[in-house]
């Protein structure tokens, strides 16, 4: 199929490339022109907006946040909606809060343009691996559209409705798991090392006992390594439990395990963590502490 990625960084890019190996036509889009050239360096397409978009029959946005996901599609300047044809389909693969999910689907289809309500999970190296999870609402006929793209860069695909908005809230049901999970990730090992254990031991032996995670089993040895080079950052948390939290008050529903999970987060991105990777939580444990983390 011929498909735009929008959006090529540490999520993006490997949905791309794991399009490209799977024999897809691919065109990449990043404010970022270095990622683009890398991108082309590997087989991919770049051309412009108004000659491209008119012939694709897939457009995967993987950018952060709703306004970008506006922008793409609707900017007055710029937005691709306007140049697709008819007959293409929108997955939007950022975490959002259903209701959004719900408009630019109800925006999009009323330009006869599909629209699947896509949130993804599973990380930098699954997204290069072609083994995302993705969290789908839509109609059953555009998942069958686009299957061939679902297939090249998911593992697993959960058809969860024909309406928009639902693949968005459980998006944000994992995010409220994944931002606590992080947190007491952080927790527990600064925690353990105050008791006198090397860090590296706790990963070990946690790593086979009932209170691990696939987040503590990820993150914690960014911490034992003393690398905090992005691979999601600390400010994401700040979006993603923030969607949370907004989706809960709206629902009537006290969230206060996301909400404390969220201030550590918030106080990491205070103190100039915000951009290095999410383990860097840790460092607000350790500073209270008075104890130092590996370099």
């Amino acid at each position: 199929m011929k498909v735009g990625v929008f959006g090529l960084g540490s999520m993006g890019y490997g949905m791309a490339t794991s399009l490209l190996k799977d024999g897809h036509q691919v065109w990449g889009f990043d404010l970022a022109q270095d990622q683009v050239d890398k991108f082309v360096a590997e087989g991919g397409l770049s051309a412009g907006l108004k000659e491209v978009a008119p012939n694709l029959d897939v457009v995967v946005i993987v950018v952060l946040n709703s306004s970008q996901t506006e922008s793409v599609l609707f900017s007055a300047d710029n937005g691709i909606v306007q140049y697709l044809s008819p007959l293409s389909t929108i997955i939007a693969c950022a975490t959002v809060a259903p209701e959004f999910a719900r408009d630019m689907s109800k925006r999009c289809q009323q330009l006869n343009i599909s629209y699947l309500d896509a949130p993804i999970s599973g990380g930098a190296v699954k997204a290069a691996q072609g083994q995302l999870s993705i969290m789908a609402s839509g109609r059953k006929e555009t998942f069958e559209k686009v299957k061939p793209v679902l297939d090249s860069i998911a593992e697993t695909v959960f058809e969860l409705s024909e309406d928009a908005g639902v693949g968005s809230a459980m998006k944000a049901v994992n995010q409220l798991l994944a931002g606590v999970h992080i947190a007491s990730m952080a927790e527990a090992m600064t925690f353990g090392m105050t008791q006198g254990i090397e860090p590296e031991k706790i990963v070990d032996v946690i790593s086979k006992c009932a209170g691990s995670s696939w987040m503590f089993e990820n993150r914690a040895p960014h911490i034992v390594d003393g690398d905090y080079s992005p691979r999601s950052a600390v400010d994401i948390w700040l979006k993603d439990l923030g969607i949370v939290l907004d989706i809960a008050k709206d629902s009537g529903f006290i969230a206060p395990m996301t909400a404390t999970a969220l201030e550590q987060f918030t106080e990491a991105s205070q103190s100039g963590l915000g951009k290095e990777d999410d383990a860097a939580v840790a460092k607000v444990y350790a500073k209270k502490a008075n104890i130092d983390l590996p370099s």
